[in-house]
Parts: structure tokens; sequence; C-alpha cells
């Protein structure tokens, strides 16, 4: 299946961060590292989900900059990254100016009239 997107909707940061959090596994990733950065081995222990598989997920979690991650002797250390989520946001801001434009637009061109009885 190919997805079409309009020109303006999305850039390719926001469109990879927001690909990133549409999965369970990832978004409980992301609130595991909002409390405290974490090893591969600690995250996997907190989910339902093989050790190699959080690696997959931190590696695209990784790729669309929503986290980063150190080397600590033999293990990576990964914790939140603000690059990704700074897009997103920017990209989903957007759409709420967008649309409280549209609203007020839609109200003042609705109101009652008062001077008409």
């Amino acid at each position: 299946m190919q997805v079409t997107y309009c020109r303006n909707a999305m850039t390719a940061p926001n469109n990879a961060a927001l690909d990133a959090l549409g999965s369970p596994i990832r978004r409980e990733i992301i609130r595991l590292l909002s409390d405290k950065a974490q090893a591969v081995g600690e995250l996997a222990r907190q989910l339902p989900v093989s050790r190699p598989a959080v690696s997959k997920h931190l590696r695209l979690l990784h790729d669309a900059g929503l986290v980063a991650h150190e080397a600590a002797g033999n293990r990576n250390v990964y914790r939140l990254q603000a690059t990704g989520f700074d897009a997103a946001r920017q990209w989903l801001d957007s759409f709420w100016g967008d649309a409280l434009a549209r609203f007020k637009l839609v109200a003042e061109n609705t109101a009652p009239d008062p001077d008409e009885p």
C-alpha cells in the first residue's frame, strides 16, 4: 500500500517521530525513559517483549530523534532527546493554529447581528 501525503503536511523529522510513536511498546519505552535514563536490559525487564525487540524499538526511536544513547562500559544507556519531540510538536502546533483561525472565522461569520431584531 502506498501512502501519499500533501506537499506541506509533514516533513521527514515529523513523519519519523510520529511514526515511531505509533507503537504502544515504543510509547511505553518513552514513558519509562521519562523517569530516568536506562540501559536496554533495564528496559527489557519492564516490557513484555524480548531484549532484541527492545533494541529494535530503541533503534527506531533513535532514528526518529526521540532518544539518544551513550556507551557505559558494555551497556548502551538511553535517554530522551528533545529533537524529535520538538519537530513533532511544531507539526501538531501548526494544526492547532490553523484550527483556531478557522474557528474564529466561522464564529465571526455565523454570529447573530446585534442590530437585527
